[in-house]
């Protein structure tokens, strides 16, 4: 692969350097009259004079810039998006090798704008070369919801019961909020992701393949959860409030000030959840002196109430130079009890004994980020300096209560076997994120991208569990094998650099990132430290083809990583009961990946076909073991396996089948293997498996808005099992009031109550099915006001400042 990467770059630094006659190259960038925000997905056209017919175009990028080439002569220039005035303007090429057209600025069309509110449906799906966007403040269904909740509803990705999130059928997912790593309390992404209410998010971007420009962290690729933020003139807010089926509440408020200069924003989001669970379990073995099933049942609660506090500013302090400065406070406080009835079963079905265990979790939790950032426009032609500096400190107490209650046969108590256990588990974490990245235009239609990056964390897991029973009065006392404390950091070290430009038709762009890992984990009570650095390179390449308008082929590779977090390496066992124990490995490894993506994009005029086939094999892959000890206890931990490849196919189908009714339908069809068999012989499977997702908009004119979402996914292999397949169903109901300053929304989510969690493990020595549910069918009312004025920064209607270029107006 090295030299497929060095073949790769030598073509593409080869190919920078050539000159094709007869070609100009042409940029410049579209935004917002009104806001200054860019426009992305505009489209860009040159005109024949005499009959208008189409020479050359493209659509502007996420930042509203635009570049491509065209050969010399006179054209008539035209931008054109939905809901605004189109800009016209004679341009003549000739006898010029390349022009900036600067800053093109829309003024928006009142009379098209209202037929788009009223009588169509705005997508929430846009498709970028590297990136997929939802547009998520615009979902009805997840109304009210958590974040967690949220990215449930999104094609592409799902969420088990401990929180793990998969992407493609490929776990190993790296999560960002806003663009930055997050280092919120939690064992689990779960845990994280509760903190964020779903109303607090703008958009969630899914990055299936990263370039060089991502850190190479996250073998299934990247989600970035974007929080709201308005940048608009003058003062406004937006107020929201919901209400859900059995005690779930949540409010917030945004509110922003914008002047010339700066803009200030700060929110406040507050969440009171009460959440059902159930679960249920089967082990069956054959360990003598143990009765070789047990039945396991669970009911539980968990009471959850969090904050999340925002407050920034944006600031210019010259017309080339902007600060940011930001803080973020997230604090929560959960309840969780949960009572576990547990049967052993004889060979003739017999009840051997029985045992109840209650137990009492309260925990506290409080996350504080603070950042700053600057940008630096160099020049008009596109060379750009940024520099930003972020710190995070999180902490959590958490102490679980346990009583033990155990039974004969006959359903009697046995009071020598009761149990009262108590279980403090503190932990503290910081983390340091500080980047500068430099772009400069390089050549004719060239960019060179370089950028260095540290990240360094530490984390602090302690733990003590204490245990009384009858002979010791029921008095607590510590248990040295299930009680230490871990401490575990890891730095890493990035640079990089991409290069991308366009011969014709083609683009292409190649990257190389170069990561120095260091990493100590100590423990407590054995002074035991394992050290692991390592240098690793990651290369990417992307090239893309214009068929034609709308209408691309693109075909990209990537190499990735990923690094165990302390919840896998923390050698540490964590309790469920007493036949039940989970424990990190501290000598677990990184993971690689090398990820191979061809895709093909075709629109028409009412349906937009994105269309991918992929390829990933990882070497040293993170996997979770569980075996069973003499003492007939499950102990679940993880390990590196071999390998894993998945190959698929993902349809992205967008169907607008009227302007009142459009609908995605995205399809992944994937096979997988994993080969364990270093592990253990027979640690090994395969499996076809396949995700399907809809998700529907009706708008009802002068009525209300009608959103469907449904998906299911398919099982997953494990080198002992696999997670079996679910499904859901929700939908929502949204009316705006009060000449749209107002939403009114009611959504039911998985309506037929079947998102739930079953693996099915099967061992030479036992086999084990497990089922598992948090409430998921619930009703949620949930109402939205929207405040405050706008002061326009220019008048008039669309016009264009700045390049280099100076045409007359058509």
């Amino acid at each position: 692969m090295k030299y497929l990467y060095q073949l790769i770059f030598l073509i593409s630094f080869l190919s920078s350097s050539l000159s094709f006659a007869q070609q100009v190259n042409i940029k410049g960038k579209i935004q917002n009259a009104v806001d200054g925000q860019p426009l992305e997905f505009a489209n860009i056209a040159l005109l024949h004079v005499q009959d208008s017919s189409v020479m050359a175009g493209a659509m502007s990028e996420l930042d509203g810039s635009f570049q491509f080439e065209a050969k010399p002569g006179q054209y008539l220039f035209r931008v054109g998006f939905i809901g605004y005035t189109q800009f016209f303007e004679t341009i003549d090429l000739s006898n010029r090798n390349a022009v900036n057209l600067g800053v093109i600025s829309l003024q928006p069309d009142a009379q098209n704008l209202d037929e788009v509110v009223v009588e169509g449906v705005t997508s929430m799906f846009e498709s970028d070369i590297d990136k997929r966007i939802y547009n998520v403040e615009n979902s009805i269904v997840a109304e009210g919801a958590t974040a967690s909740e949220l990215l449930s509803t999104l094609p592409s990705i799902q969420v088990d019961e401990e929180g793990g999130i998969t992407m493609r059928g490929s776990g190993n997912i790296l999560i960002y909020i806003n663009g930055r790593p997050s280092n919120l309390s939690g064992d689990d992404t779960e845990s994280i992701l509760s903190q964020f209410p779903a109303n607090s998010i703008k958009s969630v971007e899914l990055i299936t393949n990263p370039s060089s420009r991502y850190d190479a962290t996250g073998v299934g690729g990247i989600i970035n959860i974007v929080l709201k933020k308005n940048e608009a003139l003058g003062f406004n807010g937006q107020i929201n409030a919901s209400i859900g089926t059995r005690d779930k509440y949540q409010t917030g408020i945004n509110l922003n000030y914008g002047t010339e200069k700066a803009n200030f924003y700060t929110s406040f989001n507050w969440q009171d959840r009460r959440q059902l669970e159930f679960g249920e379990g089967t082990r069956t073995a054959n360990i003598p002196g143990f009765s070789p099933t047990l039945d396991q049942v669970q009911d539980g609660e968990e009471l959850e109430k969090s904050y999340l506090i925002r407050a920034g500013v944006d600031y210019s302090i010259s017309p080339k130079g902007t600060l940011g400065v930001y803080f973020q406070g997230n604090f929560d406080d959960e309840t969780e009890f949960a009572d576990i009835n547990q049967r052993n079963i004889s060979s003739t079905g017999s009840l051997d004994s029985s045992f109840v265990r209650r137990t009492d979790e309260l925990s506290t939790s409080a996350n504080y980020e603070g950042g700053i950032n600057y940008t630096l426009e160099l020049d008009t032609l596109g060379q750009r300096l940024y520099s930003a500096f972020s710190y995070s400190y999180d902490t959590r107490d958490q102490t679980e209560n346990y009583f033990q209650e155990s039974f004969d046969a006959e359903g009697e108590s046995v009071p020598a076997n009761r149990l009262i256990q108590i279980n403090d588990r503190p932990r503290t974490s910081g983390l340091y994120v500080a980047q500068l990245d430099y772009e400069k235009p390089l050549g004719k239609g060239g960019n060179l991208e370089v950028g260095l990056k540290a990240t360094l964390g530490d984390w602090t897991w302690s733990q003590e569990f204490s245990q009384g029973d009858k002979n010791n009065d029921f008095v607590p006392t510590p248990v040295d094998t299930l009680s230490d404390t871990f401490d575990f950091s890891e730095d890493v070290y990035a640079a990089y650099f991409i290069y991308k430009n366009r011969l014709g038709k083609l683009g292409y762009q190649a990257g190389l990132r170069a990561e120095y890992t260091k990493t100590l984990g100590e423990t407590e009570r054995n002074a035991e430290r394992i050290p692991n650095d390592y240098f690793n390179l990651f290369p990417s390449a992307f090239l893309s083809y214009e068929l034609g308008t709308e209408n691309e082929l693109t075909l990209n590779y990537t190499r990735r990583i990923s690094r165990p977090s302390i919840w896998d390496l923390a050698p540490i066992y964590r309790v469920r009961d007493q036949y039940n124990l989970s424990i990190g490995n501290p000598n677990l490894q990184p993971e690689f990946t090398d990820s191979y993506e061809l895709g093909y994009m075709k629109g028409w005029e009412k349906y937009l076909l994105n269309a991918a086939v992929y390829h990933r094999y990882s070497t040293n892959v993170e996997t979770r073991i569980t075996d069973i000890t003499d003492d007939n206890v499950a102990v679940q931990t993880r390990e590196n396996a071999d390998t894993r490849s998945s190959t698929g196919l993902e349809l992205i189908n967008q169907i607008q089948v009227s302007n009142a009714v459009d609908m995605t339908l995205t399809g992944n069809f994937f096979y997988s293997q994993i080969n364990a068999e270093n592990v253990e012989a027979g640690f090994s499977n395969e499996n076809f498996s396949w995700t399907l997702s809809l998700l529907g908009n009706i708008l009802i004119p002068d009525w209300f808005s009608v959103q469907i979402q449904g998906n299911y996914r398919g099982p997953i292999v494990l080198p002992q099992g696999q997670i079996e397949p679910n499904s859901s169903i929700n939908i929502g109901l949204r009316r705006d009031l009060f000449d749209n300053k107002a939403t009114l929304s009611l959504n039911v989510s998985d309506i037929f109550n079947t998102r739930n969690f079953r693996v099915t493990t099967d061992d030479p020595r036992f086999t084990q099915e497990r089922f598992f549910q948090r409430e998921t069918r619930i009703g949620t009312l949930s109402f939205t006001y929207r405040f405050g004025g706008f002061k326009e920064k220019r008048e008039g209607g669309s016009r264009r400042e700045g390049g280099d270029y100076g045409g007359d107006d058509f």
